[in-house]
């Protein structure tokens, strides 16, 4: 009875998803490590943000099914950034065309991520409109101040809700580009890897957000244009926490 000799060079084993847990503070590595792939190639990375802007910008015009399809493209352009940051990071020089590469890598399953990442969010927001309508109705049909404040309060409790009931779709959202486009892992199977990674990492990234929502706040300020160093920087972070979180394993 012979052995089959085995096949080389032997095919790597493929990628599981597998990710590690980090400490509360690796989140300011990761802005670190975010500028610094900025700074690399400033000139790249803001005319990268500036088309990016403009496109999304153009698409939500159109009333409902642009700011749908924008968030559809979400998880496309979110490739075609990471792919800048890894060029940058492996000491290559960053191009602005570099941001479209997720059209033509892996466009389907990226699709399929924001297809999936839209139907949580639009879901969600359309359950909790019809949990808080009633107040929001009456309050208008009222006219009254006090009315007035009955359907602000409404508005206010919708936002609200849609966002802490939107946290399981961003963590399941987060980490999936990046596992799609560098790892080719099925949207679903990506978006499931994501979640585990941000549950397994719930601290460290819920830190991490408040942190960006802050410097997002003050980004906005200045008519939005703090915007074009913070894209750059998030995008770097993003990238630095998913090698830190599935590739440092």
């Amino acid at each position: 009875m012979t052995e089959e000799n085995p096949q080389f060079p032997l095919a790597p084993a493929p990628f599981t998803g597998e990710c590690r847990e980090v400490d509360i503070g690796a989140c300011f590595d990761w802005l670190r490590q975010g500028w610094a792939i900025f700074a690399g190639n400033p000139g790249a990375w803001i005319g990268s943000t500036v088309l990016l802007l403009v496109i999304l910008l153009a698409i939500s015009i159109v009333p409902v099914f642009g700011q749908i399809g924008a968030n559809l493209l979400l998880p496309i352009f979110g490739a075609g950034l990471l792919q800048l940051c890894r060029v940058q990071s492996e000491g290559g020089q960053a191009e602005i065309v570099d941001i479209f590469i997720g059209f033509r890598k892996n466009a389907g399953p990226l699709v399929m991520v924001g297809v999936i990442y839209v139907a949580g969010v639009f879901g969600i927001a359309f359950i909790a409109f019809l949990l808080v309508s009633g107040g929001i109705l009456g309050g208008v049909v009222t006219g009254k101040v006090a009315g007035v404040g009955i359907a602000f309060g409404g508005v206010m409790l919708a936002a609200l809700l849609v966002l802490i009931l939107s946290i399981p779709v961003i963590m399941a959202t987060w980490f999936a580009p990046a596992l799609v486009f560098f790892h080719h892992m099925k949207p679903v199977d990506a978006m499931k890897a994501s979640f585990e990674a941000g549950v397994k990492n719930w601290m460290a990234m819920g830190f991490f957000g408040i942190i960006l929502m802050i410097m997002a706040f003050f980004a906005m300020l200045p008519i939005g244009l703090g915007l074009l160093l913070l894209l750059p920087v998030f995008s770097g972070a993003v990238y630095a926490s998913y090698r830190d979180i599935f590739e440092g394993v």
